[in-house]
């Protein structure tokens, strides 16, 4: 209502593009926005993973059942996944690594602790640059 209200269209037509949008995938979900500081974890890690490439998409659903996994991706080079997850503190990262190494599948990782963030995740820059480029 209030986006309808600030852009002067009706409520009908902002929730069908809105719609529109989420069919997309234009938007991220909400949890993006809660720090996990908040929740209680402030130690927060990357962990890089070297898997047997055959059993990845069962790694995949084994890794997901983790909850302090909040992030996972499959890449090129020398590590075959990239995991950002938190912890309580240094003896839960540990627990939670030895939880990681026990999926079958992985063979070996390795933590790195992340010492403060330098730049939050954003778009905005691509939104202006897009604008920018389409003027």
């Amino acid at each position: 209502m209030a986006l309808a209200q600030k852009l002067g269209l009706s409520r009908n037509t902002v929730q069908a593009r809105m719609a529109q949008l989420e069919k997309k995938h234009v938007f991220l979900s909400f949890e993006r926005r809660i720090n996990p500081v908040s929740l209680g974890y402030p130690l927060m890690a990357f962990i890089s993973v070297h898997v047997q490439q055959q059993k990845l998409k069962q790694l995949a659903v084994d890794l997901a059942a983790i909850p302090e996994i909040l992030e996972g991706y499959g890449l090129t080079g020398s590590a075959d996944l990239f995991l950002r997850v938190v912890a309580v503190d240094a003896e839960d990262l540990f627990r939670i690594n030895g939880k990681i190494l026990s999926c079958e599948g992985v063979d070996r990782t390795d933590t790195a602790l992340a010492m403060g963030e330098l730049i939050p995740f954003r778009v905005q820059p691509l939104l202006e640059r897009n604008s920018a480029e389409s003027i």
